[in-house]
């Protein structure tokens, strides 16, 4: 099934020629779609919903069809032609603004309309693309306004707050000091403690959304493309003894507890003269250098060949020149099953081929990323939210600083109120930037 949906001002006439009758709001229809000349394009349903009352806010028409492209194209074609048509009361077009809608157009409209805020626009988004069924359950959170709501009871708490600083400043002849008796002091700590709720919160949910990208390195034959099948469950990367099979980056997002990771293959780091192998290679540091976490793969088996050693001493060498420093390196010891003698003190040791050791990578992994276990009702989030509630956290803190001092300055405690309120409104999209508007909803909704 394909559904060709118009939004707007004043679509009942359009109805009316399309679906040649009026439709009864938010009633399905069945009934032929006709073409300008009286031919039938298709049959389906056709559902009508007034402004206000529909996503939008606008009025909606909903032509269900099959889904073929051909079908969806004739129809989207009559669509356009029967808004350029004269209307014979008015002769002037039935509807001569008509046109294809721009990517993220109908979230957008429902954002202006009061329909839903900005985090529950980008939720739209972020349910279509989920990964994983964790955050797909999370982006559905977010959409109903879970998150929001959250914050909006951030903002009443801060309001709140700045009306009481804000009437001591307005009155300070009074003798009741308007902030000891409201406990300003203990409003603040609650909210401080609220905040940090719902930045940890908001952590999660931007690593449900977005996972991490961990990178496994090593030299040839250590074991990367098989650590990588045993990670994903199928045979993605093609394994043979012969050094240098892998020549580029081999890709798959896996998911651990619902978390997605992005795990990378690459080529094996070593000195080559052969050309296609010399590229793979600068893939992979390319890779290296843009991870969020390193599995540096060592070959237990090898551990004590002179060559293997400086290798693995030239390959560290070049890790602590190029990898930044806030990047964590996970050392693993792979191929445990083919020795008998010890195992090193440090880093894991595991065998891809018969998945010993799995659990463990896996745990730390998740460790890694900061990744906690979650009861129901966590809440999808992107890092621009977490961004802005570390923000607000920043003016918190300096409102707390402006309150405790053996003089408040109260002036300055109700401006650091204000911004951290003003951060706050990032997130719902609580402000009047129409630019800002227009490239968020081009960089994170789609025409759906």
């Amino acid at each position: 099934m394909g559904i060709v949906r118009l939004s707007g001002r004043g679509l009942a006439a359009l109805t009316q020629t399309l679906c040649g009758r009026a439709l009864k709001p938010r009633e399905a229809s069945y009934l032929s779609f006709q073409d300008a000349d009286g031919t039938t394009i298709d049959r389906g349903l056709a559902l009508y919903f007034p402004a206000p009352h529909s996503f939008t806010g606008e009025d909606v028409l909903e032509l269900q069809a099959h889904g073929g492209p051909v079908v969806l194209q004739l129809l989207l074609a009559r669509c356009l032609a029967a808004a350029a048509e004269m209307d014979p009361a008015t002769q002037a077009p039935k509807l001569a603004r008509l046109r294809i809608a721009r990517p993220g157009e109908f979230s957008e409209r429902a954002f202006l309309n009061d329909k839903i805020d900005l985090a529950q626009a980008e939720a739209i988004a972020d349910l279509i693309d989920a990964s994983t069924e964790a955050a797909a359950r999370s982006a559905s959170r977010s959409l109903a306004g879970e998150f929001s709501r959250e914050v909006g009871a951030l903002r009443e708490a801060m309001i709140h707050l700045r009306m009481l600083v804000e009437a001591t400043l307005d009155f300070p002849e009074e003798e009741i000091d308007f902030l000891k008796k409201a406990d300003a002091q203990g409003q603040l700590d609650r909210l401080s403690e609220k905040l940090s709720q719902a930045l940890k919160q908001a952590r999660q949910g931007a690593l449900l959304r977005e996972g991490i990208k961990v990178v496994i390195a090593g030299q040839p034959n250590a074991g990367k493309s098989s650590l990588l099948n045993a990670l994903a469950g199928a045979e993605l990367a093609i394994v043979t003894p012969i050094p240098g099979t892998t020549r580029d980056k081999v890709q798959q997002t896996i998911q651990i507890e619902g978390v997605p990771l992005h795990v990378i293959d690459t080529a094996g780091l070593r000195e080559s003269l052969d050309e296609v192998e010399k590229i793979g290679i600068a893939r992979a540091w390319e890779e290296i250098c843009s991870a969020d976490v390193v599995l540096r793969l060592h070959d237990l088996t090898r551990q004590s060949q002179a060559d293997y050693i400086q290798a693995e001493q030239e390959i560290d060498r070049q890790l602590r020149e190029h990898l930044p420093h806030t990047v964590p390196v996970l050392e693993v010891w792979n191929k445990v099953d083919a020795i008998a003698g010890a195992t090193p003190d440090q880093g894991l040791t595991l065998s891809a081929k018969t998945g010993a050791g799995l659990e463990s990578l896996r745990a730390k992994l998740l460790e890694i990323a900061g990744w906690q276990a979650q009861a129901e009702g966590l809440y999808i989030a992107r890092q621009r939210h977490v961004q802005a509630l570390r923000q607000v956290q920043h003016h918190v803190a300096l409102a707390n600083e402006h309150l405790s001092s053996p003089q408040p300055a109260l002036d300055l405690l109700a401006e650091e109120l204000r911004l951290a309120q003003g951060a706050l409104n990032l997130i719902t999209g609580e402000f009047s930037n129409e630019d800002l508007l227009g490239e968020i909803f081009s960089r994170f909704c789609i025409g759906k």
